[in-house]
């Protein structure tokens, strides 16, 4: 990766210097972030190797320098772990331990954040508050204790799904398994709400987000997703569910990754995968063989470029279905290998919020864009959860108990 080169739209925005200004009083919450995932892959943790508080472009969308630029001040750090690994809950846990230590090396820059008070608290000290988000229901193991072990550890959302269904929910990109949540998989939401831990609808099914809007008492995230009547992917956000938001109380967290919100990229995606495939290769083989397949493939047929003005037209339609109070932002950085132009990293968001200014936004609404409405959110969960603990103590249900069928009478 190289350092970020802006549009020319985004940097001859005369809103520039007004999108600073805000971000330095109402800074971004960033709803997933894949660092801690990055590190891992490129230096086991060896938090030395990849020093944050210096210069990473050529390595890395995300360092400290850059995370300041942007006018960063919360960051949900993915504690993702892939859904193949043979015990994923160990793998969940050095991804915990990994932003950890990131906290205790760098605390002049980061701050370790558990509530919507800390949250504010970060923004008054100048730090960057610092949360974490479990990307999948696998790294739970169907274990409502683990649940329960991971929120203790300072877990603040579960991604419901990855990729791949898991026994209890099904995924976006897989086929239909269970019809959305299984019992078990409504326990586990109901589990989530009394703890406080928020409930994360990105990767998930349709008919997913549908069965936990029906079954949570806490507002729902959308940690970096963005709208499919923009660009129609099955990762993206039907209407009919942005519309349920203001009910709910929940916010949709706009995503970057061009695959997800420029139509032009889903299709090249599409026959590019087509193509790995005609070669013999599953379409997200990194080997030096299947990369000479994709090369080729891409000098052939150049990659679609996704734009600021492709993640605001996002914005713009959220805004209008959800509304304002529903909305937030999901980079997804150092979870996608391409970004759009003038988005390159996470020094990118001020062109975003130029964009969104020059567009006739308020400065108000950006202010529940970058900062208020993720803070709102939070604080709501926990206060369903201080609710719901007054009336119930910790589920022991399993996913035999619950989804186990009754045996036919003889």
């Amino acid at each position: 990766m190289t350092a970020p080169s802006q549009s020319s739209s985004s940097q001859s925005s005369p809103s520039l210097p007004e999108a600073r200004a805000l971000l330095a009083e109402f800074p971004v919450v960033d709803g997933h972030n894949d660092l801690p995932w990055a590190l891992r892959a490129q230096v086991r943790y060896d938090l030395a190797a990849r020093d944050i508080a210096a210069d990473q472009s050529a390595h890395l969308h995300t360092d400290l320098p850059r995370l300041r630029a942007g006018g960063v001040g919360a960051q949900y750090w993915s504690v993702y772990v892939r859904a193949d690994l043979p015990d994923p809950v160990p793998a969940t846990l050095e991804q915990i331990d990994c932003v950890r230590q990131l906290l205790a090396r760098y605390p002049e820059d980061l701050a370790p954040a558990l509530t919507a008070a800390d949250m504010e608290a970060a923004r008054r000290q100048g730090r960057i508050a610092s949360l974490m988000g479990a990307e999948g229901g696998h790294s739970i193991a169907c274990s409502l204790a683990t649940l329960r072990g991971l929120y203790a550890l300072g877990v603040r959302y579960l991604t419901l799904t990855h990729n791949d269904n898991i026994p209890w929910a099904d995924s976006a990109t897989d086929e239909p398994g269970v019809g959305g949540l299984s019992a078990f998989g409504r326990e586990v939401v109901r589990e989530m709400n009394r703890t406080g831990m928020l409930v994360d609808l990105s990767h998930v099914a349709a008919t997913t987000m549908r069965d936990a809007l029906d079954t949570s008492e806490a507002p729902v995230i959308f940690s970096h997703s963005s709208a499919r009547a923009v660009c129609d992917h099955p990762r993206n956000i039907p209407d009919d569910i942005l519309e349920r938001l203001p009910a709910n109380g929940g916010m949709a967290m706009v995503t970057f990754v061009p695959k997800f919100v420029l139509q032009a990229a889903v299709d090249w995606t599409a026959a590019a995968d087509d193509n790995m495939r005609a070669h013999g290769f599953h379409p997200l083989d990194g080997t030096a063989e299947a990369m000479k397949i994709q090369r080729a493939y891409e000098a052939a047929h150049p990659r679609p470029v996704a734009t600021v003005a492709t993640v605001a037209d996002h914005l713009d339609h959220m805004r209008e279905v959800a509304g304002i109070d529903h909305l937030g932002i999901g980079g997804d950085y150092d979870g996608t290998p391409f970004t759009p132009d003038g988005l390159t990293d996470v020094s990118g968001y001020p062109h975003l919020i130029a964009e969104l200014l020059d567009r006739g936004w308020s400065r108000p609404d950006l202010a529940k864009l970058t900062w208020q409405n993720a803070v709102r959110v939070l604080g709501a969960a926990e206060d369903v959860a201080r609710d719901a603990q007054a009336r119930r103590g910790p589920s022991n249900a399993t996913l035999e108990s619950l989804d186990t069928p009754e045996p036919a009478d003889a």
